[in-house]
């Protein structure tokens, strides 16, 4: 996953013997290091006679895990396009944009050279562009190795083309000398775009023109996570925009942040029933107004856990409970597919830190209530 910048260096150079000790811990189990993944739900055949049992039609029925052919592609993060029936994902290793069919097949869709690393993904569907998180580990293709984490930005490109519309450098809008870590991206019914700093408290606040500003700063949104020799106070790693013009922010320690829009200096924490596990990756907001999240095994080795979040009172309170897990542990977002299934992806992140190849992703079906 992912501020002196002389630490920072110094853990990061030390990450491959940190994603080994991830790898250990999860010895047993299947990661999606060598994983393959994309794409949609293999929809099951119609059988032959209707005397079939109900029970053998269920399975049938039952959406498999997708395998994706792309070669050291290390996706992030993905979002599903249900007119297309397209998965599009981001490369943390290339800096391109996947399209991903639900036969597996994976293709370029955005080659842009501002992208570094492309993190996060979010189709708006409404205004037929996809918005890209540009970020940079080191571990890049084109990564400044002696530098990482200086790169800090959002772009918009066409969803039928994928040219560039924008690409907002948000490190030039912080102007605070720190490593940033944009890990997720969310937009408004209005159209504008929130994003999310993992190391520094920051939203920041962009239109639909790509003029981007600071939206909020808060104490509330400080990193508290540490991850073994990588690194320190992880903060922000996912954001929904929800009913009531808010939006609801996921810390890495399983902790939510309630930020109402036109007053975003009333952030307040979200009373859970209980923490989400911790770190939590990803997040997709469901028909019901509830919100699905993923938490990955990466510090445990144990497998990825599936959360649903039920808000009461605007979003002030939330229930907490477990409907899923992904046997891979580092799984890192939840996304709608095809016939009203959600997906879960495996990305290969261990190996991406590792230095290792792989030769695909996966993405699992999973339950969300």
């Amino acid at each position: 996953m992912t501020m002196a910048m002389t630490t920072k260096k110094t853990k990061l150079k030390i990450a491959i013997a940190g994603a080994v000790l991830v790898a250990a811990a999860a010895t047993g189990t299947a990661l999606a290091a060598n994983g393959t993944s994309a794409g949609s739900s293999a929809g099951a055949g119609s059988g032959t006679g209707s005397e079939r049992p109900r029970i053998e039609q269920s399975k049938q029925k039952t959406p498999s895990a997708i395998k994706a052919d792309g070669p050291n592609v290390f996706p992030h993060s993905l979002d599903f396009d249900a007119r297309s029936k397209t998965f599009f994902t981001g490369s943390l290793k290339q800096g391109k944009v996947y399209a991903v069919g639900q036969d597996g097949k994976v293709r370029t869709h955005i080659d842009d050279p501002e992208l570094v690393s492309a993190q996060a993904v979010n189709v708006d569907r409404e205004r037929d562009r996809i918005l890209v998180s540009n970020v940079d580990y080191g571990t890049a293709d084109h990564s400044n190795k002696d530098a990482p984490f200086r790169i800090a930005g959002v772009g918009s490109y066409d969803l039928a083309t994928g040219k560039q519309d924008w690409c907002v450098d948000l490190t030039a809008i912080a102007l605070d000398g720190k490593q940033h870590l944009i890990s997720d991206v969310t937009v408004a019914p209005d159209g504008t775009v929130y994003a999310v700093d993992e190391l520094t408290p920051t939203v920041f606040r962009i239109d639909t023109e790509g003029r981007a500003s600071v939206f909020l700063r808060s104490d509330l949104l400080q990193g508290k996570l540490d991850i073994p020799n990588f690194l320190d106070d992880v903060g922000m790693s996912a954001v929904e925009w929800v009913k009531g013009n808010q939006l609801v922010i996921a810390m890495a320690d399983g902790s939510l942040v309630r930020v109402p829009v036109k007053h975003p200096e009333d952030a307040q924490k979200v009373k859970l029933s209980a923490p989400l596990a911790s770190p939590t990756a990803g997040m997709r907001l469901l028909k019901d107004g509830s919100l699905t999240a993923v938490s990955s095994g990466l510090l445990s080795g144990k497998p990825a856990v599936i959360q649903r979040v039920e808000p009461r009172d605007g979003w002030k309170e939330a229930t907490v409970t477990v409907t899923d897990t992904v046997k891979d542990p580092v799984t890192s977002d939840v996304t709608a597919g095809p016939g009203g299934t959600t997906y879960a992806l495996s990305g290969g992140l261990a190996d991406l830190l590792a230095g290792k190849p792989n030769d695909g992703f996966t993405l699992t079906p999973v339950k969300t209530g």
